[in-house]
């Protein structure tokens, strides 16, 4: 019996994406390249590890952040994670480039794509990159389901020289073929007007892209200060940086704390940081907050409780202290309590 589930109108939908296939396809499968080819990005002792730049997601994330914080609390099940997030990101490449399962891959895509929407779309310093990213791979995942390959595919391959599997009707779900589909207008309708809705929105959201006042959580980084609290030999503080470039640390080379006037009663500067024990840093997450060469590095996404000795004889009971922080580009953020 000739196969017909691949009809000439479905021939030339699956020639006009095919650019978008293979450009989405390499777009995905790199990055098991870059992970595990190029480089070891896998390897949490190494830098770079990716989980780290998984955390690098977590201050803005949108509806997702529980998972992301369960993930970066918990280093064996977020390597776990990043190695199946890894591989399904090459499998889905791959066969996408290959034209295998073009519509099973292009659900893959349209996942892949809402993650990285959710999860990092806040993140770019000029062009809102991750955000870009999310929605067009969202749209190009949508548009690849509805034609699915044709010439220059595996699955057109196996059509043509009829293999039994591509008469099944599980085989134009998942490879490729006539949907049996009897109004496909509405559908396709439907779907690019909540598509559309998810880029203003998120645009909206992570950006102030449709109206208001832009923002752009990514130009400088932004470090938050709880719990400050001073005892008689210590200050202890929690800081969590939640704005910035997420390639670049916040580089902090001073921290004060200052009297109800003003004065200074405990002062580091950056090579007494530079030098800070171990002990006083309690990280929380896997980007870690740590000495540098010259100063103490706060990545993107970092939490960690860090406790510092006071010179309890310049302390007054009742009075109010201010915890003052200095970043290399001159921003500061300060923190009060009382004694």
């Amino acid at each position: 019996m000739k196969n017909t589930s691949l009809l000439p109108t479905q021939n030339w939908a699956g020639l006009f994406t095919l650019s978008i296939r293979f450009v989405i396809g390499w777009t995905y499968f790199s990055a098991f390249w870059r992970r595990l080819v190029l480089e070891n990005k896998l390897d949490p002792e190494q830098a770079g590890y990716i989980g780290e730049k998984f955390n690098h997601f977590l201050p803005h994330a949108l509806g997702i952040k529980p998972m992301i914080e369960f993930l970066v609390t918990n280093p064996d099940h977020l390597w776990y994670s990043m190695v199946a997030f890894t591989i399904i990101e090459g499998i889905v490449g791959l066969f996408l480039i290959l034209g295998l399962f073009t519509r099973l891959m292009s659900i893959g895509v349209f996942m892949l794509a809402m993650g990285i929407l959710l999860g990092s779309g806040w993140i770019g310093t000029t062009c809102l990159d991750e955000w870009q990213i999310g929605v067009l791979g969202i749209a190009s995942g949508f548009t690849l389901f509805f034609s699915g390959s044709s010439y220059y595919s595996l699955d057109y391959y196996f059509i043509k020289k009829n293999f039994n599997f591509t008469n099944a009707k599980w085989f134009k779900w998942l490879g490729s073929g006539e949907l049996d589909l009897v109004n496909i207008k509405p559908i396709v309708l439907s779907g690019a007007l909540f598509i559309f809705g998810l880029t203003l929105y998120t645009n909206q959201y992570f950006h102030g892209g449709v109206f208001g006042t832009l923002h752009n959580k990514s130009v400088k980084p932004k470090v938050e200060i709880s719990d400050f609290t001073v005892t008689e030999k210590t200050m202890n503080f929690q800081l969590y940086r939640v704005e910035g470039v997420d390639v670049y640390g916040s580089f902090l080379i001073q921290i004060d704390l200052l009297d109800s006037e003003n004065r200074v009663i405990t002062s580091l500067n950056n090579d007494e940081l530079a030098a800070l024990s171990s002990d006083a840093i309690r990280n929380i997450y896997i980007a870690k907050i740590k000495p540098g060469i010259h100063s103490l590095i706060i990545p993107l996404g970092s939490k960690a409780v860090v406790t510092l000795p006071v010179d309890e004889s310049k302390l007054v009971k009742g009075q109010q202290y201010t915890l003052k922080l200095t970043d290399i580009s001159g921003i500061t953020w300060t923190a009060e309590t009382v004694y």
